[in-house]
């Protein structure tokens, strides 16, 4: 089975829950709580029930992990968080009556620490695999993904796809992506050379000093970061059928449950859509993704 029908099941199931869970507890009133107190049908921010029972390493509080180097999805402006993810996390969070605390850490590296508990959850656009899901447990998917190739016009004008890469030619990766894991694959065996970086923004700008003939790089955020870069330009999205998700320690399921509850609660209400709109196009937002009618 294909896991975009296995996702979408699951997420249907949430709804389920979520109704199942109003509609035991339609006289029961909620039952207050949150954080490393919180209690089964905990009123969240919308008055909807329904929240299964959940801690956090730090009471009242969700510990968040992420590159926050990478837009649209996370980034820092002025000192203050910003991007898709930073906003689906934060209404998530305010649901769930948590405050989050944002801990900027290297891709690379941040699955192990999130399964050593160093944080509650990991919201860095991380495409949901099984060999992360050794590791960690994932949410329902919330962003439907491409992988993309960037070029420097100024220095190589005429390629315009992957397959126009030679022998010798070295791409710039991202380490610990599934972007680099497609290059090892797809661009190794055609004698394409990687280049290994440890953030995202280093690639490009490694492009753009002309030291890489090409970036391989989600395809979203790298048509945020070429627009301060005149030179580059993404010439090629590639469907790897890739999804996001947030990711969560194997020791804390039950925060995962109570996340996918109120996900599905923004899904239905039309929040995602709103957040969804205030980043990519209106008419992008997939199906599976739109308000209840």
């Amino acid at each position: 089975m294909k896991r975009t029908r296995v996702w979408l099941a699951a997420l249907i199931a949430v709804f389920a829950l979520i109704v199942a869970a109003c509609a035991s507890n339609d006289d029961e009133g909620p039952t207050g709580g949150t954080g490393t107190t919180a209690e089964t049908g905990a009123t969240g921010a919308t008055g909807e029930t329904g929240i299964p029972t959940f801690t956090t390493i730090e009471e009242g509080k969700l510990t968040v992990g992420s590159c926050l180097d990478y837009p649209p999805f996370e980034s820092v402006d002025h000192g203050v968080e910003t991007g898709f993810d930073v906003d689906i996390t934060n209404e998530i969070a305010s649901r769930l009556g948590l405050e989050v605390v944002w801990v900027k850490a290297d891709f690379d590296t941040i699955f192990t620490a999130l399964a050593g508990d160093q944080f509650d959850m990991v919201a860095a656009a991380s495409t949901i695999t099984d060999e992360r899901e050794q590791v960690v447990d994932f949410s329902v998917p919330y962003y439907n993904a491409l992988q993309s190739l960037t070029v420097n016009t100024q220095e190589t004008p005429d390629i315009t796809s992957t397959d126009q890469l030679s022998q010798g030619d070295v791409v710039g990766v991202q380490k610990g992506t599934t972007g680099k894991i497609w290059a090892e694959e797809n661009l190794e065996p055609q004698g394409v050379d990687l280049k290994t970086f440890t953030t995202s923004p280093d690639s490009f700008r490694d492009l753009e000093a002309g030291n890489v003939v090409g970036v391989i790089n989600d395809a979203t955020a790298s048509v945020e970061i070429v627009k301060d870069l005149p030179a580059l330009e993404v010439v090629q999205q590639i469907d790897t059928n890739e999804h996001y998700g947030l990711a969560f320690s194997p020791s804390n399921p039950d925060l995962r449950e109570a996340v996918n509850a109120v996900f599905a609660q923004m899904v239905a209400d039309g929040t995602y859509a709103t957040i969804y709109e205030k980043y990519f196009p209106p008419d992008s937002l997939p199906p599976e993704f739109a308000p209840s009618s």
